[in-house]
């Protein structure tokens, strides 16, 4: 009967993977055909938010001292903002003047504004989010602004707290809002609103997601919203401080959550969202999920498909990526050390102690994986699912002004890798000769 039981679990699985497999194909070339063709990085992680660039004609391999440093600019002030590029201009976040927003010309890196979004009470973690010609940002003090991406001239302002009922969560405010069609999207996950959805011109307010049960769903988490149209409905789907959650894209209406994965501390990656599924981390030894969204009546349900324990895979704020079937990510609290998980299944395939210091950043581009550490390492790693292959390796350099951890995420556009480290940003040819 021991057997009979394992073969059925064997086929289970076996057909499970041949389904995972299907449904991933079919909207994989959706989505490249959606991204392929843009050439702006105009939000985090990308436009299509999911840390993969699609850039072509890279470096396969660097040389020992690493790739070419064309510049370096200064002035950018203390932050952990990424960057965005769009239309000849590089924004970012800094504290400089308060919290603003920077926006330089790409051409010449001279600065063209700045906008100011709340007091410096932190380094800013949200990279600025450009929609056509306008910037939407959120500082650490939970200010949501709109700005003219053309003078930086202030278009709108919301504040997280006095208007949605928002709590400063333990550091601070960290989400990078999102626009999808007409919509600002954010999670205040406050009193009011759980998210909500603003008119992207105006700032009024379209929907508000009231919390169903504040215990179950928490406060403001420190991830940013990706959009997922798993069991066949649109949604929102994010991290508070009390769960993943799912929240109709529509009407805000509350669709589904998955307390399992928080941990009462800080839950920080961007989900990975792919057809019916997610795949969720957060560190302090909690671990990760992969969940299949269906539909259960009127609504949706979250079931997990599998669950893997913080030993296997916890992720603290470096991210992981999805590349055909396979998760990439930065495994560990506090660390980076690279590892590729089958994501049908969850096997771990490899995983390897990481080259630098501290949280480790992932993005891919090219076939490669570009980690970057804490401590200014860089390591390229081919994206490879059958075994841990090092490209090669790099220092940044340091300069004054740059305090503090290295944990702004790197850019690659149009064959150049931008890393920052609070005051100073450096830019890499990356092009392949």
């Amino acid at each position: 009967m021991r057997n009979v039981a394992n073969s059925n679990r064997l086929v289970v699985g076996h057909i499970f993977h041949a389904l995972f497999a299907a449904a991933m194909l079919a909207v994989s070339g959706a989505a490249s055909a959606e991204s392929a063709g843009s050439g702006d990085w105009n939000q985090w992680h990308g436009p299509n938010r999911d840390a993969v660039c699609k850039e072509t004609g890279l470096l396969k391999q660097w040389p020992a001292e690493g790739p070419k440093l064309e510049w370096e600019l200064r002035g950018l002030g203390p932050g952990f903002s990424s960057i965005v590029i769009t239309g000849g201009k590089l924004l970012t976040m800094g504290n400089v003047e308060g919290q603003s927003i920077l926006a330089y010309s790409l051409a010449d890196r001279k600065l063209l504004w700045k906008a100011k979004v709340g007091p410096a009470s932190d380094q800013p973690h949200c990279t600025p989010t450009v929609d056509g010609d306008r910037v939407y940002a959120i500082g650490t003090a939970g200010d949501l602004v709109c700005v003219s991406l053309v003078d930086g001239k202030e278009l709108w302002r919301k504040s997280l707290i006095r208007d949605f009922g928002a709590k400063v969560p333990g550091w601070n405010f960290s989400e990078s809002p999102l626009v999808d069609g007409d919509k600002l999207v954010c999670t205040p996950a406050g009193d009011v609103a759980l998210m909500v959805a603003l008119n992207k011109t105006s700032g009024e307010v379209i929907w508000k997601c009231a919390p169903p049960d504040p215990k179950r769903t928490g406060a403001v988490g420190h991830a940013s919203i990706v959009v997922s149209k798993g069991a066949g409905v649109p949604q929102y789907v994010t991290l508070t401080s009390g769960a993943a959650i799912g929240v109709s894209a529509a009407d805000g209406k509350f669709l589904w959550a998955y307390p399992r994965i928080a941990n009462g501390t800080a839950n920080i990656p961007t989900p990975v969202v792919q057809g019916d599924f997610v795949f969720v981390s957060t560190a302090y030894n909690t671990g990760a999920a992969l969940l299949k969204l269906a539909k259960a009546g009127e609504g949706i349900k979250a079931e997990e498909v599998y669950f893997l324990n913080a030993n296997t895979f916890q992720c603290h704020h470096g991210g992981f990526l999805r590349v055909g079937d396979y998760i990439f990510g930065a495994h560990g609290h506090n660390s980076g050390n690279p590892i590729c998980i089958e994501m049908a299944t969850g096997k771990v395939l490899w995983s390897e102690k990481q080259l630098g210091k501290g949280s480790g950043a992932v993005l891919f581009a090219d076939g490669n994986l570009y980690y970057r550490y804490e401590d200014d390492t860089v390591a390229l790693i081919e994206a490879n699912p059958k075994s841990y292959i090092l490209k090669g390796s790099f220092k940044v350099p340091g300069r004054p002004g740059m305090g503090g951890p290295g944990w702004a995420h790197p850019v690659i556009h149009d064959g150049k890798l931008y890393i920052r480290h609070a005051d100073v940003l450096f830019c890499y040819d990356i092009k392949a000769k």
